[in-house]
């Protein structure tokens, strides 16, 4: 059963369109095969993965204490919002050369992921706040099974995003440069909202 309400309960969770779903799906598109996209994959596993077991130990709630902290992310992902935004609006899948240039190397897609995925309070607060307090009630194995289940829901998910993204391409142009633009007017949105929590 522990394994089920996290496997649920994480899935909830990961299924709206954001920043981070947005970014690893655009990496799936524009990639030349799967496998070069799975850097960012990763790093948006591997950061969920921390993000999950900071708030089962509750160091995230302790961390949140302290309101420079979470004011300096906020800021921070504002301002990596409205820069993602901006160059999804711009990319225009014109040529080879254009699609070359959004296809991240690994080195930049492993920082693109951390960035959306780290410098996202709203994130953040929901794993804290939702996984964190699911977590407590259980003990022991089943503690371990429904983080478990949490962590495994993410690392499919963004799989099956960059795949989904892969599939889209064959879509044609007009339809990518329609994706790069609602994914621009995504970013922009998850930059407002984050500028409303600093009131």
């Amino acid at each position: 059963m522990a394994f089920i309400h996290g496997f649920i309960l994480a899935l909830g969770l990961i299924l709206p369109l954001g920043a981070q779903n947005v970014f690893i799906f655009n990496q799936g598109a524009v990639q030349r095969n799967l496998l070069r996209a799975m850097p960012a994959v990763m790093a948006a596993g591997l950061s969920d993965t921390l993000l999950i077991l900071l708030a089962v130990l509750g160091v995230s709630v302790i961390v949140f204490q302290f309101h420079f902290i979470k004011f300096a992310l906020i800021l921070a992902g504002m301002a990596f919002l409205i820069y993602m935004g901006i160059s999804m609006w711009r990319s225009q899948e014109d040529d080879a050369g254009s699609r070359e240039q959004q296809a991240f190397p690994p080195r930049k897609q492993v920082m693109f992921a951390l960035s959306v995925s780290l410098l996202n309070p709203h994130a953040i607060m929901d794993t804290v706040g939702v996984i964190g307090v699911n977590a407590v009630q259980y003990t022991g194995v089943d503690r371990v099974l429904f983080t478990s289940a949490t962590i495994l829901v993410s690392f499919v998910w963004f799989v099956f995003l960059a795949v989904a993204g892969k599939m889209m391409r064959r879509l044609g142009r007009r339809v990518m440069v329609g994706f790069n633009k609602v994914s621009a007017v995504i970013m922009w949105a998850s930059a407002v909202y984050l500028g409303a929590q600093l009131w």
